[in-house]
């Protein structure tokens, strides 16, 4: 008599799920791209980089702010990796398991950096006009009244 233990009735149905995830888990990958197009980053199930690529706007970008926009994109889709994973393995070891919570557990969750203000393209622009302005206007000299010629007038023209 072939008797099926309750414990292992449903046996065959969570292999079937495993080998599933396990298919599933081979194709996870998650990427994410800086909001400029600056870096875009393909990371697996691990969040391990798998891809890395760079836009015509890296180019502008300064090196430190270059390497931001690398870290901060590689989170955000390591972030995104980690929530596939658990997808995935929620129907096989349950979403609100002691197994799901131990995943959960060991998937650091990296904090998601805020996204950096876009830096400022510089344009520079002529503070001054384009037309120079006129010479300042010299005040013009009192001119001596006709009784008085030795004083004020230019020295040269006086006759010593």
């Amino acid at each position: 008599m072939n008797r099926i233990e309750p414990a292992s009735a449903g046996m065959p149905e969570i292999v079937r799920r495993a080998a599933e995830a396990k298919a599933r888990l081979e194709h996870v990958s998650a990427t994410a791209s800086s909001p400029d197009g600056a870096v875009t980053v393909t990371v697996n199930t691990s969040g391990a980089l798998q891809e890395l690529t760079f836009g015509a706007r890296a180019d502008e970008l300064p090196r430190a702010r270059l390497a931001q926009a690398v870290l901060a994109a590689a989170k955000r889709a390591q972030v995104d990796a980690a929530r596939q994973l658990t997808a995935i393995m929620a129907p096989v070891i349950g979403p609100d398991s002691d197994a799901m919570h131990f995943l959960q557990e060991q998937i650091p969750a990296p904090e998601l950096p805020e996204e950096p203000e876009k830096a400022p393209r510089w344009e520079f622009t002529a503070t001054e006009p384009a037309t120079p302005p006129p010479p300042p206007v010299r005040p013009a000299r009192p001119r001596p009244d006709d009784g008085e010629e030795d004083f004020g007038g230019p020295i040269l023209r006086r006759g010593l």
